[in-house]
């Protein structure tokens, strides 16, 4: 298997768009390759993530439509669809083409528009990525999900209100240092806990926004990245899955899938989590993040919350964790998240992240869970 680097990345402003997501993700991928300077006929396939085109934009046959959008229509394109890791998945399989010697330049990301429908029917379409039989029927949606997975994590590990509050505060201060994040405004704790109750004990700044936006990067194998300017090289990248139902999860205060797809990715690598810099991390509610640093192995299960509420994942800290604002607070469009996560570690290893920069980051880890936890990719990455 060939090494593989990314050497070009690119993201739009998340938040409200006017244009259609193939648009969006042309606009990061046309960023990507510039980054590169790498013209776009060299691209040789396209791996694109995308999740509700179908009911937002009446646009099932997304992948064809982002290269045509690109200039770039007789690419092969592959869309993945796995909830909210679509990209990540899409950026593995990637991964796997250019180490496998299939093609030298690859294009992967996603794209997402949401904002042209109302909050009810988003939230809706976003609940199809639970079981249909079942946790739809009853009226289940995401935050409802994380709203028991919180309780279970409270019961367990006595994890607070106010630890899960801090995580959004950090985030939304993070968020401030990022220009192309949605929401670019510190909050503090009792404008958490003060705001409107979601599902118990979730609150409104408990839970990341509906975002349009799209992310794109370039991957290449290791000729080629060796005469780019500044190649960071994918150490590795693991997927693992887990029950869709919730009642078949034996414990809500974990996710299996992301402690099988860590193991895996450091397994792959030869590192464990001490050696980890910077993470981005999967934040759609304050308590994803909290489990998510157990199960990552960044910290003992239970200490998560108490990680947060001590500043221990905040910059300048022992790991700085959504340096970017997260989904919390840079946005959340479900198509582009996993690719925009990842283009960010990039940056930051590149040390090119201004005033959230992490200083000395050398490795760094994305995690992007997908639906109810039941879909998890974890990549390492790290530069020369």
């Amino acid at each position: 298997m060939r090494r593989v680097a990314v050497i070009g990345v690119g993201v739009t402003k998340f938040g409200r768009h006017e244009r259609t997501s193939a648009e969006l993700f042309a606009e990061a991928a046309a960023d990507a390759l510039a980054d590169a300077e790498m013209p776009a006929s060299r691209v040789q396939a396209l791996y694109y993530g995308n999740v509700v085109g179908g009911e937002t934009e009446k646009q099932l046959h997304t992948g064809p439509q982002a290269a045509s959008v690109l200039g770039i229509p007789t690419v092969p394109t592959t869309r993945f669809e796995t909830a909210c890791a679509s990209s990540h998945a899409a950026f593995r399989h990637a991964v796997m083409e250019v180490a496998s010697g299939a093609s030298d330049v690859v294009l992967v990301g996603g794209a997402e528009r949401v904002l042209n429908v109302p909050t009810a029917d988003s939230t809706e379409y976003f609940a199809y990525a639970s079981d249909a039989s079942w946790e739809q029927t009853l009226g289940l949606t995401f935050p409802g999900v994380f709203a028991l997975v919180a309780r279970a994590h409270m019961h367990k590990h006595g994890t607070t209100e106010e630890q899960m509050a801090a995580v959004a505060v950090k985030n939304h201060r993070h968020g401030v240092l990022n220009p192309k994040a949605q929401f670019r405004k510190e909050i503090t704790l009792e404008t958490v806990l003060s705001s409107p109750k979601v599902a118990d004990p979730l609150k409104l700044y408990d839970c990341c926004p509906f975002s349009d936006g799209g992310a794109a990067l370039v991957l290449a194998s290791e000729d080629v990245a060796r005469t780019a300017r500044r190649p960071i090289w994918v150490l590795a990248s693991a997927a693992a899955s887990d029950w869709m139902l919730l009642g078949d999860k034996r414990d809500l205060s974990r996710v299996p899938a992301t402690e099988r797809a860590a193991a895996a990715a450091y397994r792959q690598a030869g590192i464990g989590p001490q050696d980890v810099d910077v993470v981005e991390l999967h934040d759609c509610f304050t308590i994803a993040e909290i489990v998510a640093t157990e199960g990552l192995g960044l910290f003992e299960p239970g200490a998560g919350g108490i990680a947060a509420e001590k500043g221990w994942t905040s910059l300048g800290g022992k790991i700085p964790v959504n340096p970017s604002g997260g989904l919390k607070a840079k946005g959340h469009p479900i198509g582009a998240t996993g690719a925009a996560q990842i283009c960010e570690v990039v940056t930051q290893l590149r040390g090119e992240a201004g005033a959230r920069q992490v200083e000395g980051a050398r490795r760094g880890l994305t995690h992007t869970l997908g639906g109810n936890t039941a879909t998890v990719l974890v990549s390492l990455f790290g530069r020369d």
